[in-house]
């Protein structure tokens, strides 16, 4: 059974940081590229970053030099480093594999349960 647990979310003020982490059990995650998506209210999910098993990476626009993306496999751990946060960056944030090595788009899969990121101004 797969599972994806995210954990870190929290309060934070504008400017700050936190870290989000993501363990996997189920899978092989060493062989499975990974992201991490978010949901703000009213708006639809959208990707973050993503990371491929040979950690190659990749950012959304509105993301790039704030947060790094990266992944632990020895932990079985996905993480989100998130700096000079933004009020605009508040959602909560998901966990996402691929069932390939690289993040092609037609093979995400499983989600996580998502952990809550809230700025404040």
């Amino acid at each position: 059974q797969v599972q994806l647990v995210e954990s870190g979310g929290g309060l934070v003020e504008a400017g700050g940081s936190l870290r989000l982490s993501c363990v996997a059990s189920g899978i092989n995650f060493n062989s499975s590229a990974m992201g991490w998506y978010r949901q703000a209210p009213g708006k639809q999910r959208e990707l973050v970053a993503e990371i491929t098993t040979t950690e190659i990476t990749r950012y959304a626009e509105p993301v790039k030099d704030r947060f790094t993306i990266s992944r632990e496999n020895a932990k079985n751990t996905l993480y989100l480093q998130m700096n000079s946060l933004k009020p605009e960056d508040t959602a909560v944030y998901y966990c996402r594999r691929n069932s390939r090595s690289y993040y092609y788009s037609s093979t995400w899969e499983d989600w996580g349960q998502g952990t809550q990121v809230t700025v404040s101004s």
